[in-house]
């Protein structure tokens, strides 16, 4: 199944009870703070000497958040985001197509600017110069509405498959939150792209697959041949990860602001809106406004 066919699912008629489920997710702090009135034509980079270009890395088979859109070019709502951080700052905007097994080479090399792409920093916070988390998101499970799984323990002796180095492939390993659950799987599997795990699923290779919630929305759509299960595997936040050094520091300070100060401007909530059909809700943004 191409990334074209898999967009043909998105009518997305059928989609309001996972957009409810996404809404009841708290908001955590996009509503704390007032609001900043100030032209985002105005730069916030004082504490970053960076001045591009902003090479942006990212999985090009992971919707809505980065992906190749119908006419060649990249989109998504984080490529979008960081657009606008770059539009703000006068960078030059890279975003670039990574395999996503290479990320950290390419970002202490040098190659990259940072992973910008529905990265999840639970776990990862050592790692990585973080900004503060944006989005909240889960990691939940999809299967085929005909397999008579209805909740996670029904997912013993099934086949699950999940994206290779993923929040989800972690959580399910040993170690992870999930581990118990995991070892129950007659095999949990890694694919590079979840379109092939998607596609994977329709044929029966596989009885479920593990995903962010967002990525799951969008693939499913209106086809009601899928379904997400109530239970989802866990909670989690997305942030902006940068080499972990004085100058990543700085520019994920930079980039921290100029999102705080979008947020108080609309910005972040008009991205949102564009993207609402593809499973990103403004109420799941938890980064808080500027100050004013």
């Amino acid at each position: 199944m191409s990334t074209m066919s898999r967009r043909q699912f998105l009518g997305f008629a059928g989609g309001a009870a996972s957009f409810a489920a996404l809404a009841s997710l708290a908001a955590c702090g996009s509503s704390s703070s007032s609001s900043n009135t100030s032209s985002s034509s105005d730069s916030t980079s004082s504490s970053s000497s960076f001045s591009g270009p902003f090479v942006l890395g990212f999985d090009q088979e992971f919707p809505p958040y980065g992906y190749i859109g119908d006419d060649g070019n990249p989109t998504g709502f984080d490529i979008e985001l960081a657009q606008a951080v770059c539009d703000m700052e006068g960078w030059e905007f890279k975003p670039t197509p990574i395999n996503w097994d290479s990320k950290d080479a390419m970002l202490n090399s040098g190659q990259i600017t940072c992973i910008w792409n529905g990265f999840t920093i639970e776990g990862r916070e050592d790692d990585y110069a973080f900004t503060d988390p944006y989005m909240e998101n889960r990691q939940v499970v999809v299967v085929r509405a005909d397999s008579g799984i209805e909740s996670l323990a029904d997912l013993a002796g099934k086949n699950v498959a999940t994206q290779t180095d993923s929040a989800a492939y972690y959580l399910l390993v040993d170690g992870g939150d999930q581990a118990d659950l995991g070892a129950t799987f007659a095999k949990l599997d890694t694919i590079g792209e979840y379109n092939t795990a998607f596609m994977m699923l329709e044929q029966g290779t596989y009885d479920a697959v593990a995903v962010d919630y967002p990525v799951a929305v969008y693939n499913i759509g209106s086809d009601s041949t899928y379904k997400i299960l109530d239970e989802a595997l866990n909670s989690e936040h997305f942030a902006v990860g940068f080499k972990k050094d004085d100058a990543g520091a700085a520019l994920a300070s930079t980039v921290e602001a100029d999102l705080q100060k979008l947020d108080s401007e609309g910005k972040v909530e008009e991205i949102c809106e564009k993207y609402a059909d593809q499973g990103v809700s403004y109420t799941a943004w938890c980064l808080p406004k500027a100050s004013a």
